[in-house]
């Protein structure tokens, strides 16, 4: 369907048009996204990079345990061991 001469359609052609012109005249800066990262958040990426980095079993320290248990020299005391399970937890809540 075509419309011809009228008058409505000429008026909203015409504001349309003049619109038009105006936004693409009007020279605003594009604003730029940043990004700020806290000093915890920095400190925490660079443990998480150093941590996995470490191997995942320590071949030489498993090697000594085994030769403790082996030779019925491998003592633990419970203080030790209360000790790392505190510690273990402590970790666990920073995390």
């Amino acid at each position: 369907m075509k419309i011809y001469n009228n008058s409505n359609i000429t008026k909203i052609n015409q504001l349309y048009n003049r619109n038009k012109k105006i936004e693409q005249t009007s020279s605003t800066k594009p604003e730029r996204d940043e990004i700020q990262i806290s000093t915890r958040a920095k400190d925490f990426q660079y443990a998480m990079k150093a941590f996995k980095n470490l191997p995942e079993i320590r071949e030489e320290k498993v090697a000594k345990i085994k030769e403790q248990i082996e030779n019925n020299t491998y003592n633990v005391s419970g203080k030790e061991v209360a000790d790392k399970i505190i510690e273990s937890i402590m970790i666990d809540r920073k995390i």
